[in-house]
């Protein structure tokens, strides 16, 4: 878990493109398996904000199973932290909003992708706990963006575009 794979590797990308299994909620009634998952989850966040990031979905680094976590503003600019464990996009807005996108696991790209501007999230968090979240803008966006993941789906198979960048700056949200 040391590094996030990304899709420049044959090996890191057969793993990406791999759809992940559901996490098993009834496991998190024993205390030593809600220790390891907590752990887990650290150990993503730890990684996601090294490589300045807002989401990091388990498959990519490594993991398979139906799990992420993301950190983004509220609206009053204080950072608010997510761990989903199989999440589930109950609803989705009709209406869709074009912005530009990049991840941790497609380095030096990023494209114009299509989103729904409004989600409902269902999924549980590391305690087995049912979540349901109702998100828009951004937050709905990396919500999209980590169940693609989860699914084996990059944000470079949804972008219209395609666009290569010299340095990691530049572009569109890593996400």
């Amino acid at each position: 878990m040391e590094h996030v794979l990304v899709v420049t590797n044959k090996n890191d990308e057969k793993i990406l493109r791999k759809k992940t299994e559901e996490y098993d909620i009834a496991l998190l009634k024993d205390g030593k398996e809600r220790e390891k998952l907590r752990d887990v989850v650290r150990k993503m966040r730890e990684a996601m904000r090294r490589c300045d990031g807002v989401g990091l979905s388990a498959n990519q680094i490594g993991l398979p199973h139906r799990l992420f976590v993301a950190q983004i503003p509220d609206n009053q600019g204080k950072m608010k932290s997510y761990a989903v464990l199989n999440p589930n996009l109950e609803k989705m807005s009709d209406e869709k909003e074009t912005i530009e996108e990049g991840c941790l696991s497609v380095p030096r790209r990023y494209g114009p992708v299509p989103r729904h501007h409004q989600v409902t999230l269902t999924g549980y968090n590391p305690n087995g706990k049912k979540l349901k979240i109702k998100a828009w803008g951004l937050l709905a966006r990396v919500f999209q963006h980590e169940i693609d993941h989860l699914d084996g789906k990059l944000f470079i198979d949804r972008a219209t575009t395609v666009y290569e960048t010299e340095t990691e700056e530049g572009g569109g949200q890593k996400i």
